[in-house]
């Protein structure tokens, strides 16, 4: 899954970093720059106290899918229990009368936001109650360490055990698996393998472990990644297995349930193991890469293992320039083995299915037929990064596979022609980088990581594509004139053009035909009230400004490299920039910038009121949220708000005369999502603890919706745009 700041960068999953709290005051004369910082008095900000939860229904705009699907785990046990893990959007379980899935990791809020990275998943065998989560994203000194989630109530309720070390669920490598596993002969017992500190036991469900000792991987191993699945044999064989991303030794075996190991004798070598299932009858097979992946993969191959005498043997269905990654073999036919490739990116990947343990193979893909209206943006080919594979214990034909969209899924694998249909539906894994709901048009659109961004007429159902012309990877910022709502503008790289321009609510899009800076792209763009000026400002660049719809550009003057611009919502000639802690404005369309106060928060986030010229909002951070109603001459700071990550404005609530607020940040030691119809005075939360969805602080996308009073969509890192209205 994707970072995404609003620079664009292209790594997917990099979370964004948390603003620092450090104000730096730019050198402006006193003198030349009017400056005032007001608060409320304390009888005011006594009242300011929030109330209890206000009852919200929360629900995702749907898009279905959108990011890495990297395990999928069937129960052995129970028909129908199934779970799926994401790089960065948590883990779900499937709800088989509803066909959809519920996610199970809303609760983590932003201090947690690095547990919603789940590095492996297991289900009991024995008792289907009982989930476990490896959560952890990153390994990087910045990112916690990470921690167990275990729940004895199919993941509606967790318990928590901190771990000694990192995991690493949106790093290289994280299609490999499954890393954590349940003893079948003893449930109570569990083996975790990780990314850099060795291989783990837990002897009391999870509660607490212990290292390994005896295994020999103790680091990362050759590739860094360390060891990169754990199954065990057949239930009262007393044999574990460990693959080990390293491609001088990558497998090891233990035969007295995890106690002693030793090397497997003539285990290939020059490649990585993905996945490694053990069948009833002892086979082992496991899929090889030449790298990591989910990219840069060259090579690979399939192997079988029979420790019966029979040893190894290539059963790779195919050969190229790819690898192999999914894995799944059918319980109830043992001879019946799937496989996937990785990084085969032309013609496209593939799925293989063999009924005679790997001596024949069938290719799937040329004989299915694909229906992708559940999910139109994914297009009908079997899709990329495919590492998740999995066959339904109870029924043969019954076969999911995750990619990098999401995941497909069919009921009839086993036959002829095969018939797949998207499989994700309430699964939603985008990064939202920004959001607007004009007035009168399209309820909402986006600007996100990895899909470019979607515009949606009716939040129940699925758009028909992205926008398109130009088609982008990722959407940075996206902005709409407010008082002719149909002008839009947005920008962001990975397409034709790396900014475009409505005249129709976002309907059509036509790309700039020139860029400021040639080989710069992304950044913030923001647009005159009434659609006649446009203030690009690209990632590592200074400002730049249109007037003829992105034909030609000249540069801003008085604003520095990074500056970035708010246009005044009311007033067409009127532009702000809040820099390094000081308020700039333009009078002239953007053309020059001259500063109007200092000692304002360095890293705050402004924002300009719709329909009132000059009224201004600035998110501070820890120092808390700013008003000025002078076009940013002065400022109050609202006493009642600790911090603020962000600011937005909705529909005025009825009988109220100024619109509503929406805040993401903390009041009165209450960290959450608030709403004020009342200028901040008084503030009602309206998430709740079970919906958090990790680093929306950081994220900092909120904006309640113009025409529907109580509406409010949050954008997320992971968990695409949610909004809730008033239950």
């Amino acid at each position: 899954m994707s970072p995404y700041t609003r620079t664009g960068s292209r790594r997917r999953g990099l979370h964004r970093r948390r603003r620092g709290a450090i104000a730096l005051l730019l050198a402006v004369p006193a003198a030349a720059v009017p400056y005032l910082l007001l608060t409320q008095d304390d009888s005011q900000a006594a009242k300011a106290r929030p109330s209890a939860a206000a009852p919200y229904k929360w629900k995702n705009a749907q898009v279905v899918g959108g990011g890495y699907v990297s395990g999928l785990v069937f129960n052995q046990r129970e028909r129908g229990l199934l779970y799926a893990r994401t790089d960065m959007g948590g883990a779900y379980r499937w709800d088989v009368g509803a066909e959809k899935w519920i996610p199970l990791t809303d609760w983590l809020g932003e201090k947690d936001w690095n547990l919603l990275g789940i590095d492996s998943l297991a289900t009991d065998p024995v008792d289907p109650d009982r989930l476990y989560l490896g959560a952890g994203t990153y390994t990087n000194d910045w990112a916690g360490n990470g921690a167990i989630l275990r729940s004895t109530d199919r993941g509606r309720t967790f318990k928590r055990t901190e771990l000694p070390f990192k995991l690493g669920g949106n790093e290289d490598g994280r299609g490999a698996g499954e890393r954590l596993v349940v003893d079948p002969a003893d449930h109570s017992n569990l083996l975790l393998g990780s990314r850099k500190n060795g291989l783990w036991r837990s002897t009391d469900y999870g509660a607490t472990w212990r290292q390994v000792e005896s295994f020999p991987v103790k680091g990362g191993a050759g590739s860094g990644a360390g060891i990169s699945f754990v199954t065990y044999g057949p239930k009262g064989s007393d044999t574990v297995y460990a693959g080990v991303a390293d491609k001088s030794t990558s497998l090891y075996r233990s035969t007295d349930s995890g106690a002693t190991w030793r090397a497997v004798a003539g285990q290939p070598t020059g490649q990585l193991p993905q996945h490694g299932v053990v069948t009833g009858d002892g086979t082992l097979y496991v899929t090889y890469t030449d790298n990591l992946g989910p990219n840069g993969v060259t090579g690979g191959s399939v192997r079988k293992y029979t420790p019966s005498g029979g040893g190894w043997k290539d059963v790779s269905p195919s050969q190229g320039s790819y690898g192999f990654s999914g894995l799944a073999v059918d319980p109830r036919k043992p001879s019946t083995v799937m496989v996937t490739t990785l990084g085969r990116w032309y013609p496209e990947d593939e799925i293989y299915r063999t009924t005679d343990g790997g001596s024949t193979w069938k290719a799937l893909a040329d004989k299915s037929v694909r229906d992708a209206s559940g999910a139109p943006y994914v297009g009908t080919h079997t899709g990329h990064w495919m590492t998740a594979l999995a066959i339904d214990p109870f029924d043969s034909g019954h076969v999911l596979y995750g990619t990098g969209n999401g995941i497909w899924r069919s009921e009839d694998a086993d036959a002829g022609t095969s018939h797949w249909t998207i499989g994700a539906k309430g699964l939603e894994e985008t990064a939202i980088l920004d959001a607007i709901a004009p007035p009168g048009g399209a309820t909402v659109l986006t600007s996100m990581g990895d899909q470019g961004g979607f515009r949606h007429t009716d939040l129940t159902r699925v758009p028909p594509g992205r926008m398109r012309n130009p088609l982008m990877s990722n959407s940075t910022d996206i902005d709409y004139a407010a008082s002719k709502p149909s002008v839009m503008a947005r920008v962001g790289t990975g397409g034709k053009q790396d900014g475009a321009y409505s005249t129709d609510g976002g309907v059509t899009w036509r790309g700039f035909a020139a860029e400021p800076v040639a080989d710069a792209h992304s950044g913030r763009i923001a647009l005159a009230a009434d659609g006649s000026t446009l203030v690009w400002t690209q990632s590592g660049q200074s400002p730049y400004r249109s007037t003829d719809k992105g034909a030609t550009w000249s540069k801003v003057r008085g604003l520095g490299t990074g500056a970035e611009v708010v246009a005044d919502r009311s007033s067409a000639r009127t532009f702000y920039s809040l820099t390094g802690g000081t308020l700039y404005a333009s009078t002239d369309g953007g053309a020059t910038f001259t500063a109007r106060a200092t000692g304002l928060p360095a890293d705050g986030r402004l924002k300009a009121l719709p329909g009132r010229a000059g009224e201004l909002w600035i998110a501070g951070g820890g120092k808390g949220l700013l008003h000025s109603t002078d076009g940013g001459g002065t400022f109050t700071r609202l006493t009642s708000v600790t911090s603020a990550s962000a600011v937005g404005f909705g529909k005025a609530a009825p009988r109220a005369s100024y619109q509503t607020l929406y805040l993401i940040g903390t009041v009165k030691d209450v960290t959450g999502v608030f709403r004020s119809t009342d200028k901040g005075a008084t503030w009602t939360r309206v998430n709740d603890n079970a919906h958090q969805w990790g680093a929306i602080g950081s994220q900092g996308v909120v904006t309640g919706d113009p025409d529907t009073y109580g509406r409010v969509y949050i954008g997320t890192n992971g968990r695409g745009l949610q909004y809730g209205d008033p239950s």
